[in-house]
């Protein structure tokens, strides 16, 4: 028997109605600090669902789109109005497809509308001035939960019936070609995400509440995955001011909001991990937190064997937008930093090395013509069941916050558009805000002049992508003599990781980290 998101919201709504759901800040415009956490209950969020079920239901079906039609949802992802915007359009009966604000290009934005065959579009208000040249129908997003009741009739929430029709539409953290592509997840799918978040968020301690923390946007998977888990254990989830929340924010969810597991992507929580260093107060609340989960980027080796010496109950959560979790840290007896697949299958490759591949439950369709779904992750089994990653078969890297960048592409455009100005290049930036490009040059150009030039002449194939894609500025271009980036010495080609090593104060002084 299979379980949707709003078998799990019914459920959950209905034996919790009395507990917090959700904490809320409430920020002082002068100070930009916390004045209160308000609480908003599951019963809350119950009533709250419904309401914006029946007035999206009207809206849409005044304009002839008939239920199961995919509605695109164009939003942070980061407020409690924008949870009960995707549960409410969900529970009317029509197929979210989740945009979020880091792809700020309309016209990308209405060719994954198409190739979804949309037919609508609720937007957030920052995007009030782009819309004109938009073909569907479109709806500002509401700003208040508090709205009108409307007497419109839903249906009732029904086990599934087809488990290949599609729940909701996202899109890869990284484009291909110019463009995200689309995530189409079935119910299917959307099961095995009901089972691995409720493994994964299953209580330490039954006896009392879990409260736990938004890890990034509901336009992405991971906050999706972590919410069905909160959901299924009665659990409570405080939603911070910023993703990248300061440690004096993260000490203040513990002591007021009762915050017992951190969720967090592997770089804010290296940066909560380098305070805590400076900070015992800090340390020893992380060390007594029931959970520490991280996600997306890998924390260094040092600072994971710091924190698993210093008592942190720290877990590594591997996983993918099309996947979910995948691979999990923190039960080998001897070594808790090892990773198994609690259902998954890792397939070798070759000696010592296996890369993970899922079978057809992921998605609506299949990605490869084997019928499995192949991620490019590789591993190295260090003893029977139990991993190490070692990386990637392909040339993506990931952000700061963990969404993923093809660096190849954006070396080939640069190749491409500027032949005559650089002769060699390679694009690095792993873990940091946006990528850098490093050049060598044909000639002896003034190196402002040059990197204006390269960034004139890369504008257009820039403008289609993530933010966190993106290279923009001059500042994000650096000129090094001919020879000097680092090559493997067979074939002579440049060493992506060792250029980050090589350059990371270069890197540190560009995004105005200490070093």
């Amino acid at each position: 028997m299979l379980t949707s998101h709003l078998e799990v919201y019914q459920r959950s709504t209905s034996l919790h109605s009395a507990s917090p759901l959700f904490r809320i800040p409430h920020v002082c415009p002068s100070s930009g600090r916390v004045e209160e956490w308000s609480t908003i209950t599951y019963g809350q969020f119950e009533r709250d669902v419904e309401r914006y079920a029946r007035h999206w239901a009207r809206a849409l079906r005044r304009k002839g789109i008939p239920r199961r039609s995919v509605i695109g949802l164009w939003l942070s992802g980061l407020t409690y109005v924008d949870c009960i915007h995707i549960y409410g359009i969900s529970r009317a009966g029509y197929i979210p497809q989740m945009f979020s604000l880091r792809l700020p290009n309309p016209e990308v934005v209405y060719e994954l509308l198409r190739k979804a065959d949309a037919r609508a579009l609720v937007y957030d208000a920052c995007f009030e001035s782009v819309l004109s040249n938009c073909t569907l129908p479109v709806y500002q997003a509401l700003q208040t939960s508090e709205i009108a009741s409307v007497d419109e009739e839903l249906e009732r929430i029904a086990p599934i019936a087809n488990e290949n029709e599609v729940a909701f539409i996202f899109h890869t953290s990284g484009s291909t070609s110019g463009s995200p592509k689309l995530v189409p997840c079935s119910y299917r799918w959307l099961n095995t995400v009901v089972q691995k978040s409720n493994y994964i968020s299953r209580p330490r301690n039954p006896g009392r509440q879990d409260v736990t923390v938004f890890i990034g946007s509901m336009s992405h998977i991971a906050q999706t995955f972590m919410f069905l888990g909160t959901l299924q254990h009665g659990s409570c989830v405080v939603q911070p001011t910023k993703l990248n929340y300061s440690s004096e924010e993260l000490i203040d969810m513990i002591h007021r909001c009762g915050l017992n597991r951190l969720n967090a992507f592997g770089s804010w929580l290296g940066m909560h991990l380098k305070n805590s260093r400076q900070d015992a107060k800090l340390l020893s609340l992380l060390a007594n937190l029931d959970d520490v989960v991280y996600s997306g980027l890998a924390i260094s080796r040092e600072d994971e064997q710091w924190a698993i010496k210093n008592g942190l109950k720290l877990r590594n959560l591997f996983g993918s937008t099309e996947i979910g979790g995948m691979l999990i840290s923190g039960g080998h007896e001897k070594n808790p930093a090892l990773l198994t697949p609690p259902s998954w299958n890792l397939v070798p490759i070759r000696t010592h090395f296996r890369q993970h591949r899922s079978s057809p439950p992921v998605l609506g369709r299949t990605l490869r013509a084997d019928g499995h779904m192949h991620t490019g992750d590789l591993f190295q089994e260090v003893a029977s069941g139990w991993y190490v990653s070692r990386g990637r078969d392909d040339d993506w890297i990931k952000s700061e916050t963990s969404l993923r960048c093809d660096t190849k592409a954006i070396e080939d455009n640069a190749r491409q558009m500027c032949p005559g100005l650089i002769a060699e290049c390679v694009v690095v930036g792993s873990g940091r805000p946006s990528p850098v490009m490093f050049i060598e040059p044909t000639s002896d150009m003034d190196h402002d002049k040059l990197k204006k030039e390269i960034i004139r002449k890369t504008r257009q194939f820039h403008s289609r992508r993530y933010l966190h894609e993106r290279i923009t500025s001059p500042n994000m271009v650096v000129v090094v003599p001919r020879g000097t980036l680092p090559r493997t010495a067979t074939k002579g080609n440049i060493r992506r990781k060792a250029v980050e090593e090589a350059f990371a104060t270069e890197l540190d002084r560009i995004f105005g980290r200490s070093i």
